[in-house]
């Protein structure tokens, strides 16, 4: 790859920004730290979400959600970022890495302020708007300084984009772990603290990454080095690949409106088409209407996907195996997940070179091993065959996400911050408004269909009285009552009725399969890359591309 890698410009050299024969060792301290500056940020991202699948279960017993509403609150920790990163990637070359990284630093700690305002004894609405909001300016947080992140550490390391993008990333299941393991020790038992004071934690690599930043002098990427205007750089993005950007924007807009007008009414989806629609003619008026390059359309779709099946599957793992097992299991196993996920993204350089893997055979091998993972974790029965089935679905999707990343970076480096931050957003709004609501309706959905199969009159007697449970065009669902369902887990098989365990059972039976449908998404991802990796054959292998080539 190295052959190929892009051109490192004389004046970024000069600047240290790069390794060179010359190099002193205060310039390397300078890439190493900005490195792993990111690599903290990122990591106070995993922990904040780590902590957050593990207290699901608290706010449906004090606040009485269903699956979709804690679904939807946990989907504003995903949508908030794709607005961090869209907007930061779309401003990044033009006012510089520093300033979004106070932003970032300030959002992270104003969102604590916000999630701490839901209090006991508060109405369900009341709540569920401040945990939404919290979590919204969270993943606003998170998504921008993914927009200095990803670009920064692309413009690094131009000539192992994969590999340190894998590194970078790679604080994100070791964020996931420290959440966890909050979880895991100070969740649960008698001595368990509070939701509140559990999800302060991911606040301590909030103040260390602000002080790594602090003082450093940050590089520009080749496009912006390049002089490149915005109209340039979004014109590999072009109408197709804003396609996709206004269709994820029209999907949020939509649901964050509907509270606002009567049920029934078509002004939600009215003014998010008028948003949506008005992105997809700014972008066309910007770059001349050019339609863009069809392999931006297709990646940007099959990121989508990523974030619906790796974090969208990450913020209910807990949940779900938790459910099967039993609460504290389910948080060790996402504590193995993570672990899995952080020490084999410090090996994608190795297994590139040595078993000689491009990016795009290592996306389709990671999504084939993915989908069986997924059937595996369905079948769980005990605690040690679930270790193998999570280990198996945490080694499917390690490479996801910073891989496609790479790609980007290496076919299309003319876009500068623009495609990749995009990318980002679409994969991270995917993960609220399709993964995590997904999961969260199909576990209502399930769990309904196997009790009403089971005992009807048992499900009469054990519905919400809350509102439906409901996800794109899907038929909507009365849940099984949460508080209800939450609180019979916490008994004993001894402790409950013959009609509490029937529900249990019932649950238990929804979510596995719920696993089974949602391991459709990397069986749909392996048939996209093994078509892409037929296309990179016929046009004579993937390479990285220069910017003068794109």
């Amino acid at each position: 790859m190295s052959g190929e890698m892009v051109r490192i410009t004389e004046s970024q050299t000069k600047q240290g920004n790069f390794k060179t024969n010359t190099m002193s060792d205060n310039q390397q301290v300078n890439r190493k730290r900005l490195l792993w500056a990111g690599f903290v940020a990122i990591l106070a991202a995993g922990v904040g979400f780590g902590i957050r699948g593990g207290i699901f279960a608290n706010w449906a017993s004090d606040f009485g959600f269903s699956g979709a509403q804690l679904g939807a609150i946990g989907g504003a920790g995903f949508t908030g970022f794709c607005f961090g990163i869209m907007i930061g990637g779309v401003v990044v070359d033009k006012i510089g890495y520093g300033k979004l990284v106070f932003v970032a630093f300030l959002c992270h700690v104003l969102s604590a302020f916000v999630t701490f305002g839901a209090t006991a004894g508060q109405s369900t609405e009341t709540a569920y708007n401040f945990l939404f909001w919290g979590m919204f300016l969270f993943a606003f947080a998170n998504g921008t300084l993914e927009a200095v992140a990803n670009p920064l550490v692309s413009t690094l390391f131009p000539e192992n984009r994969t590999h340190y993008l894998n590194i970078l990333h790679a604080s994100w299941p070791l964020g996931m772990i420290f959440g966890g393991m909050v979880g895991w020790f100070l969740g649960t038992g008698e001595s368990a603290l509070d939701w509140k004071t559990q999800l302060a934690f991911y606040l301590v690599p909030t103040i260390v990454y602000g002080v790594m930043f602090m003082g450093q002098k940050f590089p520009k990427s080749e496009a912006s080095e390049k002089g490149l205007k915005m109209g340039e750089m979004f014109k590999d993005v072009g109408l197709m690949g804003g396609a996709v950007v206004a269709y994820m924007l029209y999907l949020f807009f939509s649901g964050t409106f509907a509270p606002m007008f009567d049920e029934g009414s078509s002004a939600p989806q009215i003014l998010a088409t008028f948003i949506g629609l008005g992105t997809l003619f700014w972008i066309g008026k910007i770059t001349n209407f050019a339609p863009g390059h069809w392999l931006i359309f297709v990646l940007f779709i099959t990121h989508a996907l990523v974030g619906a099946v790796e974090l969208g599957t990450d913020g209910w793992m807990q949940n779900i195996t938790g459910a099967i097992l039993d609460e504290k299991q389910g948080k060790i196993l996402f504590v193995i997940t993570s672990l899995g996920m952080f020490l084999l993204r410090f090996c994608a350089h190795f297994i590139e070179k040595k078993l000689g893997l491009n990016p795009i055979s290592l996306l389709f091998a990671s999504a084939v091993i993915a989908c069986i993972g997924l059937n595996a974790v369905a079948a769980i029965n005990s605690f040690g065959p679930a270790i193998g089935a999570v280990l198996i679905y945490s080694i499917g999707k390690t490479f996801f996400w910073p891989t496609m990343l790479a790609v980007v970076g290496d076919r299309f480096p003319a876009t500068g911050a623009v495609a990749m931050s995009l990318m980002g957003g679409i994969g991270m709004m995917s993960a609220g408004l399709i993964g995590s609501a997904g999961l969260g309706y199909f576990k209502d959905r399930y769990a309904v269909d196997e009790l009403k199969t089971e005992d009807a009159a048992l499900y009469e007697e054990w519905q919400s009285a809350g509102d439906e449970s409901k996800f794109l065009v899907f038929e909507s669902v009365q849940a099984i009552d949460p508080k209800r369902l939450e609180d019979t887990k916490k008994l004993g098989k001894d402790e409950r009725s013959k009609a509490e365990q029937t529900v249990v059972d019932a649950d238990i039976r929804g979510n596995r399969r719920t696993l089974k449908t949602d391991s459709l998404i990397p069986a749909t991802m392996a048939v996209i890359y093994l078509l892409l990796i037929f296309y990179f054959r016929s046009t004579g292998g993937y390479k990285a591309v220069k910017i003068d080539e794109a």
